[in-house]
């Protein structure tokens, strides 16, 4: 049977982009693309791979048409009107998003499947991190750890700021033979990034079920299923055992809720590890983790989103 999806497409301006997409996220997306009218002009570095043909069809005349997929169901309308309402209150945070314009189609799963393909070629994260598609070719380095993603209809394809952000503090922080936690692990790629860093093993949760099972395929792809652990799960609710790293690419409100279950949930000389965070979230973020007794070590920025980096206090 052919899974039908309402794509949500919001036209807006450059500025407004991380706002919008982060918005849709927060209201169950199920999955983001961006159409920027900036690549038809763009010089692309080919060094990695061949660059499909873009053609001027696929994108507005200007501004960035950014595109979320819903399923057609009976939440489908309410979603919807959360869109416009929340679009509608972007202005009280002197955020432009004009022009703001929404407009809904229906298309059906393998068409939208197929169709962003030719967006996602292979990005360098770190110095010694790349992520490729899973359905392309790659050589790579003799010292690089690739991450082959297929991020299915759902999920990010590991290049977004947030993502980038939680795998440099990955491979800063995560010692081999660590156990580690992925919660809200989308795709994976976090968990596969900690199990190609040397972890001896990571459970990766999700409520998601489509989640879980789009991880265990992509730990499959990168031959790391016996190290990556993929299960439905509600955040860290019902979980005992300490790991030496959380790891959370998830939106702020969410990382405040589950906050209180992180100390117990860490070992003495682990890490907190905490993405998806927009800039006007820091502070609520940084208060809750605080007020749980942990002491943050790091903060790291990219444009408006930010990683945190936490641990035990030592107080």
């Amino acid at each position: 049977m052919t899974n039908l999806w309402s794509e949500i497409c919001i036209h807006t301006n450059h500025e407004a982009v991380d706002a919008i997409t982060n918005l849709l996220h927060e209201l169950g997306a199920g999955g983001v693309v961006i159409e920027d009218s900036l690549l038809l002009n763009k010089d692309w570095d080919t060094s990695l791979g061949e660059m499909y043909h873009l053609s001027p069809d696929d994108f507005p005349t200007e501004g960035v048409n950014v595109k979320a997929y819903l399923p057609v169901n009976s939440f489908l309308v309410e979603t919807i009107e959360q869109i416009r309402e929340s679009l509608n209150n972007f202005n009280q945070y002197d955020i432009d998003i004009s022009p703001g314009t929404l407009t809904v189609a229906e298309m059906n799963e393998e068409d939208w499947a197929s169709s962003w393909k030719q967006y996602y070629k292979p990005v360098a994260i770190t110095d010694r991190i790349t992520i490729t598609p899973s359905w392309e070719s790659y050589e790579k380095r003799e010292d690089e750890l690739v991450i082959e993603l297929d991020p299915g209809m759902a999920f990010g394809t590991g290049t977004h700021p947030t993502t980038r952000l939680c795998i440099t503090a990955l491979e800063k922080y995560m010692k081999v033979n660590d156990f580690v936690y992925d919660v809200g692990c989308g795709s994976g790629v976090l968990s596969i990034v900690a199990a190609k860093l040397g972890a001896s093993n990571v459970l990766a949760f999700d409520l998601d079920e489509l989640a879980v099972q789009i991880t265990k395929a992509n730990a499959e792809v990168n031959q790391v299923q016996d190290i990556v652990q993929a299960k439905q799960n509600n955040l860290l609710d019902g979980i005992e055992k300490p790991a030496n790293i959380i790891v959370a690419n998830i939106i702020a409100e969410i990382i405040v809720r589950f906050a209180p279950d992180i100390p117990k949930l860490l070992t003495s000389d682990g890490f907190f590890i905490a993405s998806g965070i927009i800039s006007l979230k820091e502070q609520e973020v940084v208060d809750a983790l605080q007020s749980v007794g942990l002491e943050i070590i790091e903060t790291i920025y990219e444009g408006d989103w930010l990683s945190i980096v936490a641990k035990q206090s030592s107080v």
